[in-house]
């Protein structure tokens, strides 16, 4: 039982008491007292409104399902479709336009386009690894992945392959070719750097020496200016930093000593409670909150074992350079870290309230994180501008965007800080809260910094939201729909008409695929082309390879283009991805089925029986995917919808289940992502006793009664039996 300690009506978890009064509060101007008094208060009168919000979603969607009931059979009338839904509250009415006015932003989110990494807050060697992403080595990235080839004698292995290595080299000097191209001649030729009288002066192997194209790309260097041990260029606003050292085992080799190029990579980072984590209860709580609390503090650390040595991990400190005119330059070491916060649905035993019920977990995310940030407005190790930047996840429509400004501002209250020092990004992963984007935006609109999209979230939401319209299309079939792009697009369009432009970020979601770093340089551009000044990356290493589209493309410039484009339709949006006459063999039926339940099984038992929230798991092909709880939610729902409308049925469905569970289980018994987590349980030939797998098969076949086609309700209570 959890050992809790009384405070007005309150009963709250003693660790997470003792978390508050021992490591956050101290340094801060409230005291325990202060802040449990007004905690109290304000989850009195809050959690009524946070409680009727979710009434709002339950009441629309039965109106909705209740539409298409009653319409079975029927064509699909669009224009009758659209307003019912304005009558029902769905889809309101657009008010004048307008531009947001959020002041104090950090130039990491305002100015620099970038990747943006996001990592499970609960893990500290992630975040750790994650806040430091800032800079990466070039050379590293190409070198370990698919990047380059492994043709003509230039595998990967144990030990350092020079064939390997000359491939790497070659791509990098192509590279800064191509984004700080030399007057004359190219990288390949240059013999050494020196600074003189202020301007980068490069000699060539024929003795010529020359300079940049553009003087301006060259803003620093470190070492002496005769022979200079880094020269620092900029480019979009992004660093690139060759480095030189002719003793390094790779710079000895090379005709200009480079040892590496550093690239400028996770210009952000978001910290995350939410999806990529397993925190069920106090205890998990309490974990999170001191690594971000840490973090914070610029105090954290962990021990590391890599490769038989063991060391501390810290957080990197900035980075100095002098100026071509002589004067000193500062940048940050680190990435500018986000938090985000769980949404407005889940409830957490961490504090009981007055009737016995759970705290409403969002509402007690705002004010222990936001305390907890204040701790860096002394060291400004992260935001400059002394704010604080809380990305929430999961809201549908206005009011609750509204709902969450009004928090944020009893929290600043609460905390003595500044109105709007909380800022927010809004994820737009719900489909009320894609059709009302611009009334979501206008009730944040002093505070936000954030919009980005969410493909697997939003497409579970769709199929929730249409359950009762229809079979869904196949999972793969989701991505070249006519809604997909539409609302990629719409996200896109309606930021750059509120402003967003040099003030926020317009953002573009997860490259899944960590192994397949190649396939990612040829893809994810487009998330840069679409206009999105951020995209998301897991990993360091993915983080600095997508840094270079960023050098390719003048985001900024984009976003000018794109605002002269018609927006996205709305008919587009509201069109609902249901099956035409579904003829599908059973063949592709079982091929689809299978896929959905391989991948369930393999992110529900690492999260239930491990506690693992995000990992690299195996799909069906034995391909490593990055999954948290979207990916689950998808096909969860899509595997419902099918059993809903008779596509399978529920013995099918039970039957691949147990197949793809034994496939799961011989997958996981050796994965080295596990190790160091509890001894992995099987759940074939052990089905009725597994929690996971009975956790699997009840957001499949229970799907379609769960609030909005969410996972977390059946994950939290099946993770907490097993902690049990």
């Amino acid at each position: 039982m959890t050992e809790r300690v009384q405070y007005g009506s309150l009963q709250i978890a003693k660790e997470l008491d003792d978390l508050l009064v021992e490591e956050i509060l101290p340094g801060l101007k409230v005291t325990r007292d202060e802040f449990w008094s007004s905690f109290n208060e304000i989850v009195d009168e809050f959690v009524p409104r946070n409680n009727s919000l979710i009434s709002q979603r339950e009441n629309l969607q039965e109106k909705i399902d209740k539409w298409h009931l009653d319409r079975k059979g029927q064509n699909h009338n669009h224009e009758e479709y659209k307003t019912f839904l304005k009558e029902i509250g769905y889809w309101v009415e657009e008010a004048n336009d307008f531009q947001i006015t959020t002041s104090q932003v950090d130039p990491e989110i305002s100015e620099i386009a970038g990747p943006q990494l996001v990592v499970p807050v609960m893990n500290a060697r992630f975040s750790l690894n994650a806040a430091n992403a800032r800079w990466g080595s070039l050379y590293d990235a190409l070198y370990g992945t698919d990047m380059i080839s492994e043709e003509g004698g230039a595998e990967r292995g144990g030990t350092y392959n020079p064939v390997r290595g000359d491939k790497v080299i070659e791509f990098s000097k192509t590279f800064l070719n191509k984004t700080i191209p030399l007057s004359q001649g190219t990288f390949q030729e240059v013999t050494s750097f020196q600074v003189h009288e202020g301007n980068l002066e490069v000699t060539l192997s024929d003795q010529s020496k020359v300079g940049l194209k553009d003087n301006s790309k060259f803003i620093g260097y470190t070492g002496e200016p005769d022979n200079p041990s880094g020269i620092l260029f900029k480019n979009n606003k992004l660093h690139i930093e060759i480095q030189v050292d002719r003793e390094d085992s790779v710079g000895k080799d090379d005709a200009a000593g480079i040892k590496d190029v550093l690239i400028e990579s996770a210009v952000t980072t978001i910290q995350d409670l939410e999806d990529s984590i397993a925190a069920v209860d106090a205890e998990d709580k309490v974990i999170a909150y001191r690594n971000w609390l840490g973090l914070m503090k610029g105090n954290l650390q962990t021990e590391v074992e890599k490769k038989g040595k063991k060391f501390t991990r810290k957080l990197n400190s900035d980075r100095e350079y002098t100026a071509p005119d002589g004067s000193k330059i500062k940048l940050h070491g680190r990435a500018l870290m986000l938090n985000r916060n769980v949404g407005h649905l889940m409830t957490n035993s961490s504090i009981l309230l007055k009737d016995g019920s759970e705290i409403p977990e969002g509402i007690m995310d705002a004010f222990i994180t936001t305390a907890a940030a204040i701790h860096d407005f002394k060291s400004k190790g992260n935001s400059r501008t002394n704010s604080v930047y809380i990305v929430k996840p999961k809201m549908h429509g206005p009011d609750e965007a509204a709902f969450t400004d009004l928090i944020f501002e009893k929290v600043e209250n609460v905390l003595g800080l500044k109105k709007y020092t909380i800022k927010i990004g809004i994820m737009d992963e719900e489909r009320r809260t894609t059709v009302n984007l611009k009334e979501c935006i206008r009730a944040v609109k002093n505070r936000v910094v954030f919009i980005n999209t969410g493909f697997l979230d939003r497409t579970g939401d769709e199929m929730h939201t249409s359950m009762e319209a229809g079979p869904m299309i196949k999972k793969g079939d989701m991505k070249s729909s006519k809604w997909i792009s539409a609302y990629e697009n719409n996200n896109v369009d309606v930021g750059l008409a509120c402003g967003f432009s040099g003030i926020a970020q317009i953002g573009k979601g997860m490259w899944a695929a960590p192994d397949k770093m190649a396939d990612m340089i040829v893809q994810k551009i487009n998330h840069v082309k679409s206009g999105a000044n951020c995209a998301w990356v897991p990993s360091p290493t993915a983080a600095t390879l997508h840094a270079l589209h960023y050098h390719q493309v003048d985001i900024f410039s984009k976003q000018k283009e794109l605002k002269k484009r018609g927006a996205a339709k709305i008919n587009d949006i509201l069109s609902i991805p249901i099956a035409d006459r579904p003829n599908w063999s059973m063949e592709e039926i079982t091929k689809e089925l299978e896929n959905n339940a391989q991948g369930i099984l393999g992110y529900v038992v690492r999260w239930v029986d491990q506690g693992v929230g995000c990992s690299k798991v195996p799909d069906i092909n034995n391909v490593g995917l990055m999954e948290d709880r979207a990916t689950l939610r998808i096909s969860s729902q899509h595997i419902a919808n099918w059993l809903h409308h008779g596509i399978c049925s529920k013995e099918q469905v039970l039957k691949t289940m147990k197949k793809m569970a034994k496939i799961v289980d011989n997958q996981n018994i050796k994965d080295p992502a596990l190790k160091g987590y509890p001894a992995y349980q099987t759940m074939s030939y052990n089905y009725d006793k597994s929690v996971a797998f009975k956790a699997a098969c009840e957001l499949v076949f229970h799907g379609r009664n769960q609030p909005s086609g969410y996972t977390e309700p059946i994950l939290h209570l099946n993770r907490l039996l097993k902690k049990i």
